[in-house]
């Protein structure tokens, strides 16, 4: 796209972001995405650093165009995936969930792009402050792991697109051409797109999860944890659970008992469709086929032309 920021900064033919999703991102999601024109991510809040660099090293080494990895700021060894990105020479980075400034200027200083996504538009102005070079503005309705002031897109990439001057990516709710075309409208650069990718040939997610995704509906999804991390997921045994855990007034503590540990590799890895954390969009009830990555981007970027197409022309008189 010609006279894109987004395509500018990170060297791609589309400003199309697959997201890097934990559990579902792996090497060959990120290589299928890159290698059509779009950017993939290496999901590596789910890897112990050994297997983020055997991710890295083989997503380069199928790979053609440029790739990143996203980075959750909370993630436990996250100073170890810092400088195993920086050794293995990965030129884009996804920062997620903390403080931009922690890493940013270490990452620049090392010729990386870095990119923030934030829930809201003070964040928005926070990463630009701490030298991002782009901005991901992610709406409520997207999975996992969300913000607390449940902002819908529609409503959040207008404002932050006043507030900041840096590149604006838009995400939560996207996962078609018109959705993309939707964000391009309201000031969005570029889009990034997760539970699109998560029903796809080359996503890591488990069959049984892939299913579910294709199976939900509109309504089928929930945020709930609010008390600890709000995270939007599909409507099973544990969502329920834990919506009724919250109903009847239940503590921090109690919530993190409920959640235990890896019950999101429970679900979305190990195929736990019941008892296991299945994050996933509210787009999951427009999901209906499970197709190659690169049939995906081909869609959604036609989808787009036709969209944009269509609508030139049609004015209202003042």
């Amino acid at each position: 796209m010609k006279n894109n920021r987004v395509c500018e900064l990170f060297k791609i033919k589309y400003p199309l972001i697959q997201a890097g999703m934990i559990w579902c991102s792996g090497w060959e999601l990120a290589a299928a995405v890159s290698n059509v024109g779009g950017l993939g991510l290496i999901g590596s809040g789910s890897m112990y650093p050994d297997i983020l660099r055997e991710h890295i090293r083989k997503c380069k080494a199928a790979a053609n165009q440029p790739f990143g990895v996203n980075v959750p700021l909370l993630y436990p060894d996250i100073d170890k995936h810092i400088q195993i990105i920086i050794e293995e020479g990965v030129k884009i980075v996804f920062t997620s969930a903390g403080n931009p400034k922690t890493w940013t200027s270490l990452l620049k200083e090392h010729g990386i792009i870095v990119v923030h996504v934030v829930p809201g538009t003070k964040y928005a102005i926070k990463a630009q402050d701490a030298g991002v070079d782009a901005v991901v503005a992610e709406g409520f309705e997207a999975g996992g792991h969300n913000g607390r002031e449940e902002t819908t897109t529609m409503t959040l990439i207008p404002t932050v697109r006043k507030a900041i001057h840096i590149p604006l990516i838009a995400a939560g709710g996207i996962g078609t051409g018109t959705s993309m075309a939707a964000a391009f409208a309201l000031g969005a650069e570029g889009v990034q797109i997760g539970s699109r990718f998560v029903a796809s040939v080359e996503s890591s997610a488990h069959d049984e999860f892939k299913k579910a995704l294709v199976n939900a509906k509109e309504g089928d999804t929930i945020l709930t944890l609010k008390k600890l991390t709000p995270v939007r997921l599909i409507k099973n045994k544990f969502a329920l659970t834990a919506l009724e855990y919250e109903s009847k007034g239940a503590s921090v503590e109690e919530l993190q008992k409920l959640l235990g540990k890896a019950r999101a590799k429970r679900g979305m890895f190990e195929g736990d469709t019941e008892e296991g954390e299945l994050e996933i969009g509210q787009v999951s009830a427009i999901i209906n086929d499970i197709k190659p990555a690169a049939e995906i981007v081909k869609d959604i970027i036609e989808e787009y032309n036709q969209t944009v197409s269509a609508m030139c022309g049609k004015t209202l008189e003042v």
